[in-house]
């Protein structure tokens, strides 16, 4: 068992950012340049907004395929819902930060040329 040492920790917003960053990225199959974070007090909690394009199938691919196309991801919708849970799971867990809501908004697609979204 460990002793508590006395003083504070903090994780600075620029730290705090770049966390949110990798973790839409990841999330939204981009690059963590491409992802722009900001953060606002929400009754005393962290609100965070993602703005980010984000990486679909090949459309190209889909319409060759037809109803053969495994549409495993859902719409872009879904797509943006399951990784918005995914932002607000990582950037809660990896940083002790209380969240109260994640906002994205996506500013565009990305196509992932045949590869299977993640």
């Amino acid at each position: 068992m460990t002793t508590p040492l006395n003083g504070h920790t903090r994780i600075s917003t620029q730290a705090l950012t770049s966390l949110a960053k990798a973790a839409a990225a990841q999330s939204l199959g981009v690059q963590p340049a491409d992802v722009r974070i900001d953060w606002r007090d929400d009754g005393g909690l962290l609100a965070l907004s993602v703005v980010a394009p984000m990486t679909i199938p090949d459309l190209n691919l889909v319409l060759r395929q037809g109803p053969s196309y495994p549409a495993s991801q859902g719409s872009v919708l879904d797509m943006a819902v399951t990784a918005k849970a995914a932002i607000h799971h990582t950037v809660s867990s990896l940083s002790g930060s209380r969240l109260s809501r994640v906002d994205i908004r996506v500013s565009g697609a990305r196509t992932s040329h045949g590869a299977k979204v993640q």
